[in-house]
């Protein structure tokens, strides 16, 4: 592993290694308007969501790496604290990026990339109205960070309205994953799409306490199939098996065929015992996982 001292890096090289490593990264397509009148829309990947009560999102128009200045973005939001963040998913990509072009002050983005300005209910500055979701926001602070190349200007801005299409809601009225098609940005010009197939679900220990990976035996910590990600399953069980219910899952046929092939070998035993929990975890069978571990 190399270790980098930031201080000994140029902006352009912190630029590289960190947007490459903290990522993905969601996208505020900010759209906002100066005291003239004129509309700027751009996307911007230091986002995300800070607060729910109140509800308050976070982006920040950089300074520009390059020549030290500063975006019309940022401009605008200290002439009029408003703006609407715009979420971006595939259908938009190509155009969200056209907008990210340096087009001179008062030329109107919406236009350049082809979206449709909608007016907005509370702000003044429009939406997209191919977003999927829209955020009309009051912008309450902006922090800046550094008169340096790259330095940030932190734009707090709090949600007031919330506009989402009917179609990628669930039958319960809330936003469906898979239905929404996010996208989110990386290093360079690297993307990535948020899709049915790689989407997963990690069930978060709230409500009990997991046993923790350092329970487990020695062995299992140990083992050379089960990874990091298993022992972190297996981690999260609230509570172990008793003694009688791990003796039971002897007389399951699939347990029993690698107790009965492994008869006097119990470096191959352990190993096919923990191939056959790795698959039972792969299938969501966590507890039974465990309880074939522990024989």
């Amino acid at each position: 592993m190399i270790t980098l001292k930031t201080s000994d890096l140029n902006p352009v090289q912190l630029q590289n290694y960190l947007q490459y490593a903290i990522a993905p990264r969601p996208i505020c397509f900010a759209s906002t308007i100066d005291k003239a009148g004129h509309v700027n829309l751009s996307p911007f990947s230091f986002f995300n969501i800070f607060s729910t009560n109140p509800p308050l999102c976070v982006f920040s128009p950089a300074r520009r790496v390059r020549d030290n200045t500063t975006k019309h973005t940022l401009e605008n939001v200290l002439e009029v604290k408003e703006c609407v963040i715009n979420i971006v998913n595939y259908s938009m990509v190509q155009q969200m990026s056209l907008a990210s072009t340096e087009y001179a002050l008062g030329v109107n983005e919406f236009d350049k990339s082809g979206f449709t300005m909608l007016p907005s209910k509370l702000v003044k500055p429009p939406r997209v109205a191919e977003a999927p979701v829209q955020l009309e926001c009051m912008v309450t602070e902006v922090i800046h960070l550094g008169e340096n190349p790259g330095a940030g200007n932190l734009v707090l801005a709090e949600i007031k309205l919330i506009h989402i299409k009917e179609d990628i809601l669930d039958g319960e009225g809330r936003i469906d994953q898979e239905k929404i098609d996010l996208v989110a940005r990386l290093g360079g010009d690297w993307y990535c799409r948020v899709t049915k197939d790689n989407l997963f679900k990690v069930p978060k220990p709230l409500t009990t306490l997991g046993i923790g990976v350092d329970a487990l035996p020695e062995g299992v910590r140990n083992s050379v199939v089960l990874t990091g990600n298993d022992l972190g399953m297996l981690g999260n069980i609230a509570a172990f098996p008793s003694a009688e219910e791990v003796d039971r899952v002897i007389i399951l046929t699939e347990v029993k065929e690698v107790l009965d092939a492994t008869i006097g070998d119990t470096f191959n035993r352990t190993r096919e015992l923990h191939e056959l929990a790795k698959h039972l975890l792969v299938g969501g069978q966590i507890e039974l996982a465990l309880k074939v571990v522990l024989l």
